[in-house]
Order: structure tokens, then C-alpha cells, then sequence
């Protein structure tokens, strides 16, 4: 579960990752990216190699709401089988959290804000 975001940190059970970070159900890792949200290509996603076909893969784009790159929904689909759902950083860590208590297949890349 991630319990708070904010100041460049996200608490996720109880460990604490500064920086941008990808969340599984089972793990949490750094996510290294140094682009705009408005500049990621499906290359900065690298981490989800493995995931389940048909898995949600929420992106947090920070504080606020931007459109995601052109593209990149149907790049992840078809490398990753990833279904994108792009939002805010904090309504895309409460989807998680939801997401993650029904047993639905999930991950998230979020933007640290």
C-alpha cells in the first residue's frame, strides 16, 4: 500500500523511496527516470518487462494533470500488454491502493512530487 507521498518521497508499507518509483503488488523500485512526464517513452518503462498481459499500469505524471506523450498508450500495449491509466501522481497512488485491495493486476510509475 503507499501510505503518503509529498517532498520527493513516497512511504510505501512502511519503507520510505525518495525519488520517482514503480510499484508492484510484490516490490517496489527505483525508477530513474530524469525526462518530463511529457517526455517519457515506452524505453523508461523497462522496468515492467515480465508483467502480466493485461496488467494496469498507472502513471503519475506529478502534481498535476498533463496528456501523455502521443503514443505511448499503444507503445505499452503492445511491448508490455500494459493497459495505461495516466493521471496525477496522488490520484494515481489512491487508484493503487484500490486497485491493489481487489486483487486486480497492477502497477504504477509515479513522478515524485
Amino acid at each position: 500500500m503507499i501510505r503518503a507521498y509529498g517532498d520527493g518521497r513516497f512511504r510505501i508499507d512502511q519503507t520510505v523511496h525518495g525519488g520517482h518509483v514503480m510499484v508492484f503488488p510484490e516490490r517496489t523500485v527505483a525508477w530513474p527516470v530524469t525526462a518530463a512526464a511529457a517526455e517519457l517513452t515506452v524505453d523508461h518503462f523497462a522496468p515492467l518487462d515480465g508483467i502480466a498481459a493485461g496488467t494496469i499500469l498507472l502513471v503519475g505524471c506529478g502534481a498535476a494533470f498533463e496528456l501523455p506523450p502521443k503514443g505511448l498508450k499503444g507503445a505499452l500495449r503492445t511491448r508490455f500488454g500494459a493497459v495505461l491509466e495516466w493521471m496525477d501522481t496522488g490520484a494515481a497512488c489512491r487508484t493503487f491502493n484500490v486497485l491493489l485491495a481487489e486483487e486486480r493486476p497492477v502497477a504504477a510509475a509515479l513522478l515524485a512530487v
